[in-house]
């Protein structure tokens, strides 16, 4: 039992596995006009349970679609769809997307309030959409249409626009639990204001336990990040909102050619009022401090090896933080060690290079637990302990800036020895308990930050290095790591963001490291959610390196 934070009323808030295979098929696919449902679901199915709910109830329920998880009420009743905004601690002057369960439904609410929309009438979906519905409904992709004078839809469904959203999922789940509703589904993501978006049950209910009664677990989402929201009313067509589709394939459908960019990767917060759902605030951030490293593909001209795979620079802004050198995320004043999260996708090397930073020929230390960062026995090596040397300057010149790690260090510069210890392979799938579970793909590597003495004299084996490194009275523990390797797909990059940055939010972070990715399309058509990807991380992060 959990107490409601908005209102103090105690509701018990259920997860409902939903295993059955009974849901609704399109009589035909090509065409989308009507879904018809299966006629033998027991009485106790979730999906019925949870569409009588939305019938009756103004408390929302969550369920799963391709993207992410959906808090659904019922469109057409101001009380249902305000019990949405109730839930998620947001206010009501965002719009929010319908999900509809065909092209039927969705003529019905394009035509004005005490009307039904007869076969016989004109088509009131605009000619402009079809082409796009013909090529990517249903899935990741929403509409915005006229709303019409009166609507059947609840005021607070349009937050006072001219328009509405809609979009038809391509989840059997959540297109058969709309129909079982009868009425078009109001759904924001089922995740508090503000945090990041759910792509499990699990993250519903760590976010709206005790806010909501009722959560369908349909198991992890396929995409990951939101719709694309396009605006097609206007010339040129306008993609508001990156999401699950590209602009790139957009504009290859007719009437769609010259369409452009209308968002930005920052909120929109000002007077106007948002044109699409997820603009107007700072969405998608965990309570970390995000340090997102834009993509940058950066190879030697000389060995063609590429340099950007890692951020050592970061390890040197960690020790001038703690020595009160610099002001930096305010890690100045934070108590040592601190938490320190690293999300990874294409290029960077284990811990992102904290351990590897460069030095010049003539300060590179003989230990044999050393590695360099451009190489393959840094990534790859077996060593439990890396190293990093980080220059310092001199008592009377600290150096604290990126031109510190230049070729002309000098054996006469103080330096400090730092280590990453890996308290936890790669490869394990075990985790600390996290808040909320895993998906089963997402594996934490943990590890802890050292620093010592350069000059002490350590034994020049591994095993006697680190056992004289840990006893040196010395040595200080620098940060708790936290490593999460996303992958270099960006599907698989999609899928995990959101889970990373809870992940690592549950673990009580101080700073989280993500490295970007490339935003548009590409060769191999990883267009369709880089876009996405980098809008959401550009909107949670705290610090933007380019």
């Amino acid at each position: 039992m959990a107490s409601s934070e908005s209102s103090g009323v105690s509701l018990n808030t259920r997860i409902l596995n939903v295993n059955t295979t009974k849901f609704g098929l399109f009589q035909n696919p090509q065409i989308l006009e009507t879904l018809e449902l299966p006629r033998d679901l027991s009485p106790n199915d979730p999906l019925l349970l949870a569409a009588r709910h939305l019938k009756t109830s103004s408390i929302p329920v969550g369920f799963p679609t391709e993207t992410v998880y959906g808090l659904g009420a019922d469109a057409t009743r101001s009380d249902a769809v305000r019990g949405i905004y109730k839930a998620k601690g947001r206010p009501s002057d965002n719009p929010l997307i319908i999900h509809i369960c065909d092209l039927t439904m969705l003529r019905d609410y394009l035509v004005p309030a005490n009307t039904k929309h007869s076969t016989s009438d004109p088509d009131p979906i605009p000619e402009i959409y079809k082409p796009l519905i013909k090529e990517f409904w249903p899935g990741p992709l929403t509409i915005l249409l006229p709303n019409p004078t009166p609507s059947k839809l609840a005021p607070e469904v349009t937050a006072g626009l001219s328009t509405f959203g809609a979009r038809m999922p391509s989840s059997p789940l959540a297109l058969s639990l709309i129909a079982l509703a009868g009425v078009p589904l109001a759904a924001p993501s089922a995740n508090a204001s503000t945090k990041p978006s759910p792509t499990t049950a699990a993250h519903v209910l760590h976010d709206l336990s005790g806010r909501i009664e009722l959560i369908l677990d349909g198991g992890p989402c396929q995409v990951g990040v939101e719709s694309t929201v396009v605006d097609g009313l206007c010339s040129p067509p306008v993609v508001l909102r990156p999401g699950g589709v590209s602009i790139e394939r957009i504009r290859q459908c007719v009437g769609w050619e010259e369409t452009v960019k209308g968002y930005k990767d920052q909120s929109e917060i000002g007077a106007n009022a948002p044109r699409a759902p997820g603009m107007k605030y700072k969405h998608y951030s965990p309570k970390a401090k995000v340090v997102l490293y834009e993509a940058a593909s950066k190879r030697d001209t000389r060995t063609g090896r590429i340099t950007n795979s890692g951020v050592p620079l970061e390890a040197w802004r960690l020790l001038a933080a703690k020595d009160n050198k610099l002001s930096y995320l305010g890690l100045e004043s934070a108590s040592w060690p601190v938490k320190i999260g690293i999300v990874s996708t294409k290029h960077w090397v284990k811990w992102a290079g904290f351990h590897g930073a460069k030095w010049s020929t003539a300060e590179r230390p003989s230990q044999a637990a050393t590695a360099t960062l451009d190489t393959d026995e840094a990534h790859y090596s077996d060593d439990e302990w890396d190293s990093v040397i980080v220059n310092h300057g001199t008592e009377e010149d600290p150096q604290y800036e990126p031109e510190s790690f230049s070729p002309s260090w000098t054996r006469s510069t103080r330096s400090a020895h730092l280590k990453v210890l890996d308290l936890q392979p790669p490869t394990s799938t075990t985790t600390t308990t996290p808040t909320p579970p895993l998906p089963s793909d997402l594996v934490v590597t943990t590890g802890e930050l050292w620093q010592g003495d350069r000059d002490s004299g350590y034994g020049s084996g591994s095993e006697d290095f680190q056992d004289d490194f840990l006893s040196d009275s010395r040595t200080r523990h620098v940060a708790d790591m936290y490593e999460i390797a996303l992958g270099a797909e960006t599907g698989d990059i999609a899928h995990g963001l959101f889970s990373a940055l809870r992940e690592l939010d549950a673990r009580g972070v101080d700073v989280i490291y993500v490295e970007g990715i490339e935003d548009e399309g590409d060769r191999n058509g990883d267009g369709d959610v880089a876009a996405a990807v980098m809008n959401r991380l550009r909107k949670a992060a705290s610090v933007i390196e380019k």
